[in-house]
């Protein structure tokens, strides 16, 4: 590919006018630019060069990587299901999607396979996906059969009127026994790979219950109103509660290591897309979390002897 430096290019940096001249990211312009695989009127140049007016940015494009999304004999446990609808509750450490770095194991891989109509809303990428939780989270998620199906429970979603609520074991003892975090998330601008509470993002709501407390944890329901990327784990962060064993947003010494972070998803309600009846779904959370449970109970109990 060739970008001719104008006159509204000319004076940025390399790497920042190749954003702006073409269609791929600045970060994706400076692996290039590191890569020495752009040059400069034929010559390799840094991303600090300030490019001139009729400059020649000459550089190719790394070949997209094709994703396959194959059918896989996987366990999965259903729930619930019909001929519109399926409740899935997902197990620790299951990515919800294929993407660049998870081709297989995935839970569509596994619906692909027990189940024979997805809804395409979300093309070959996410079929049948309304709404997702992370890896590291267990628990609960609608899947639509149909786009009928899709495009009802999106708007429930969107409306906020389906339930969706969380359990989870977090640092430290809450001052209040419940209450609600309204903080707008966004892009981390300092690492793109987490979210933060800024200035200028989307608008993401939590509410909190102290269900128990330890020494040095709380076990507390989370229920949420928005469903921004890692909004519980964001915003128990930054209240000072983060997430036990979360690997972005907590401290890293965990209460069980390799084990992720202790959060799960209990609750799912949702008014059904063609019955238009009421569904509520709960799930216990994995048997690590209730023997971390356990073991933080009678630690408690033998610290108050």
């Amino acid at each position: 590919m060739e970008i001719k430096i104008t006159d509204q290019l000319a004076g940025l940096r390399l790497d920042k006018a190749i954003s702006d001249g073409s269609a791929i990211s600045r970060t994706q312009a400076n692996d290039l630019i590191k890569a020495e695989a752009v040059s400069v009127n034929g010559q390799v140049k840094k991303a600090k060069y300030k490019v001139a007016v009729n400059d020649l940015i000459s550089f190719d494009l790394p070949q997209a990587q094709v994703l396959s999304y194959q059918a896989e004999d996987m366990p999965l446990e259903i729930v619930y299901q019909d001929e519109a609808i399926a409740v899935i509750n997902k197990p620790q450490g299951m990515v919800v999607h294929p993407s660049a770095g998870h081709q297989s194991g995935t839970l569509v891989n596994a619906l692909l396979y027990h189940m024979t109509h997805l809804s395409t809303i979300n093309g070959v990428i996410r079929p049948g996906i309304v709404h997702r939780i992370d890896k590291d989270t267990s628990g609960l998620l609608m899947v639509a059969k149909t786009d009928q199906a899709h495009e009802f429970l999106a708007a429930q979603l969107k409306a906020h009127t389906s339930q969706r609520r969380y359990l989870a074991i977090v640092h430290g003892n809450l001052l209040n026994d419940r209450g609600m975090i309204e903080a707008p998330i966004g892009r981390n601008p300092k690492d793109r790979k987490k979210q933060a509470v800024i200035a200028g993002g989307k608008p993401a709501v939590t509410h909190f219950e102290v269900l128990e407390r330890f020494d040095d944890f709380s076990l507390v329901s989370l229920t949420l109103e928005t469903g921004r990327t890692h909004q519980i784990r964001v915003h128990m962060a930054y209240i000072g509660h983060a997430v036990a064993g979360d690997p972005l947003y907590a401290p890293k010494n965990t209460l069980t290591p390799n084990h992720g972070q202790f959060l799960h998803a209990q609750m799912l309600a949702f008014e059904h897309p063609t019955s238009h009846d009421w569904l509520t779904f709960e799930s216990d959370p994995p048997q690590l979390f209730k023997q971390t449970l356990d073991q933080l109970r009678q630690s408690q109990v033998s610290s108050q002897a």
